[in-house]
């Protein structure tokens, strides 16, 4: 029967600590202005354009049949 309380608590002890943490994330993305995401988002966009391979692109109907 101790090992059920234990799991519980450890269980209840999970949620909480995702609880907490989904609340943090909440709350700063809460205190940014429209400005500050729109800068972030071209920020990941640049980011990601230049992570890409150009050769890893061409795939499909483009590639060179050769």
């Amino acid at each position: 029967m101790k090992l059920w309380k234990v799991l519980g608590l450890a269980g209840l002890a999970g949620v909480t600590a995702t609880g907490v943490v989904i609340a943090r994330d909440a709350r700063a993305r809460g205190q940014l202005s429209p400005d500050e995401v729109r800068e972030r988002l071209h920020q990941r966009l640049a980011e990601a354009d230049g992570a890409e391979d150009p050769s890893a692109a061409v795939t499909g109907a483009d590639a060179d049949p050769s």
